[in-house]
């Protein structure tokens, strides 16, 4: 056993309740872009929306998979790339979409499918293909995994906020389209203070492990963007698609894999080093590839 796979990070109740309200308060500001029309606009691009589920639930977990295989990361920094490989859409794919002059339609569509399907698919898909790491066996059997326990906590702080902003839409137009801008950028704030909150207190640990982490989440992130964007060449889907399944795929909401980890793997050091340093690289990886495809917006794409 690799000791990054025997480290836990100290997080107690109340820092833990703290991440909760964060979580919840994140998908909030998410849902006031959705509107319950969003989810009939599959019918405008259901061939773009169904490559988009392919390459988020199927062809990156098992890239991901093959990733492992290549570079033999400690089993509990394995366990966190499958864990946020399971993880939906990123909070700020929208916004990434929408700097990059892509199609935004389609990501918010394709965002709202993923955060709902979410309360299945993270837990199970995750059970699934955590199977299929090498020597993880033991590390798997220690925890206590529960597919309904998984499920309902994905259900309390992602579904319910979701759901809870798009009413608020529907009764109170004016009011959240005034309040929006200000939630969104509060959702980004806490966002990274999610991110400090989980490695306040255990720094110095975590350091000694970053080499580790680094280049493996360069490497799985970029395999992240490119599974969306080649995907939709693949299907022969327009440009604009192709780029928004870039971020589609390649940004994934990994305060969520963190509040999971100390929910259900007791901090478990490896698994939180990835998902921590996920959630700073592919803001880093999709704020460049958004700014890069927004100053060739301007030039012709092919469809």
């Amino acid at each position: 056993m690799h000791p990054v796979d025997a480290l836990q990070l100290n997080f107690n109740p109340n820092q833990m309740f703290v991440l909760n309200i964060a979580m919840a308060f994140l998908m909030f500001s998410v849902a006031l872009d959705v509107r319950p029309g969003d989810f009939r606009k599959v019918a405008l691009f259901p061939r773009s929306v169904g490559v988009g589920l392919l390459a988020q639930y199927l062809v990156f977990p098992v890239l991901t998979l093959g990733i492992i295989w290549l570079f033999r990361p400690p089993v509990s920094m394995a366990l966190g790339m499958i864990l946020v490989s399971m993880c939906p859409s990123g909070n700020m794919t929208n916004f990434l979409v929408h700097f990059a002059k892509a199609n935004v339609a389609l990501s918010v569509t394709l965002n709202a499918i993923i955060i709902l399907s979410a309360t299945v698919v993270t837990p199970a898909g995750f059970l699934f293909w955590s199977k299929f790491i090498p020597e993880s066996e033991a590390l798997r059997k220690s925890f206590e995994l529960s597919f309904s326990e998984m499920a309902w906590i994905i259900v309390r702080l992602i579904v319910l906020p979701l759901l809870l902003g798009m009413f608020l839409y529907a009764r109170f137009p004016g009011f959240i389209a005034r309040i929006r801008p200000w939630t969104q950028r509060l959702s980004l704030l806490i966002f990274f203070s999610i991110l400090v909150l989980a490695l306040a207190g255990n720094l110095d640990n975590m350091v000694n492990y970053l080499g580790f982490a680094f280049v493996i989440v360069a490497v799985h992130n970029a395999v992240a963007l490119g599974t969306g964007y080649f995907l939709g060449g693949a299907f022969k889907l327009p440009e604009l698609d192709r780029r928004t399944l870039a971020f589609e795929a390649g940004v994934h909401n990994t305060a969520l894999g963190l509040l999971l980890i100390f929910q259900f793997f007791n901090g478990l050091g490896g698994m939180a080093l990835i998902a921590a340093w996920w959630g700073i690289w592919d803001l880093v990886t999709g704020i460049g590839l958004a700014g890069w495809w927004r100053g060739r917006a301007s030039q012709p794409v092919l469809s």
